[in-house]
């Protein structure tokens, strides 16, 4: 039995799950996420709680017993408390500020890079070296944040660029004559 699949799901009072023919709908106090889900899987909602079962114990009924608990539990977190992401920019000069709603970047081109933020995302910059994505799809913040890390990404010998909070950069020593 998959560990995770078999934990219940709490459902706060404030969400409204409705699943039918696949599709799950979760509406909360941050918003609304629709997700297909396979066929296959069992959801059944209970007083408080929803349950992901699975028809059979085959290889394939395994993997997306799992898979769907996920889904779901992460649609219910993102409607209720949403998800964040935080990117540190290091390097001299290199900064990060908001214009109306896109994110623009000064991180050593000799242009500004500007990104448009996609629905339900949002960009924070607490300090000018720090941004937070925000929203409530797990799937599309983390998107989001990969693309504004790829815009510079760390590099090995001085650590500059775009990084993930608390992600360590392996630094290599360069040349010694």
């Amino acid at each position: 039995m998959s560990r995770i699949g078999k934990a219940p799901i709490p459902l706060p009072d404030s969400v409204e799950f409705k699943y039918d023919n696949a599709v799950v709908t979760v509406k909360g106090p941050k918003g609304e996420l629709t997700q297909r889900v396979p066929r296959e899987m069992l959801v059944e909602v209970g007083e408080g709680v929803i349950e992901v079962k699975r028809p059979s114990d085959s290889g394939q009924h395994r993997s997306l017993h799992g898979l769907t608990r996920s889904l779901i539990a992460n649609m219910v977190t993102g409607v209720t408390d949403g998800f964040e992401k935080r990117l540190e920019i290091v390097g001299v000069g290199y900064r990060a500020s908001i214009k109306g709603d896109a994110l623009e970047l000064l991180v050593g081109y000799s242009h500004p890079v500007v990104i448009e933020p996609p629905d339900q995302v949002t960009f924070e910059t607490p300090q000018q070296t720090v941004v937070v994505v925000k929203g409530i799809d797990k799937q599309v913040v983390g998107e989001v944040a990969a693309k504004v890390r790829s815009i510079r990404p760390p590099e090995p010998y001085k650590g500059k660029g775009i990084r993930y909070a608390g992600e360590h950069v392996q630094r290599k020593a360069g040349k010694r004559a």
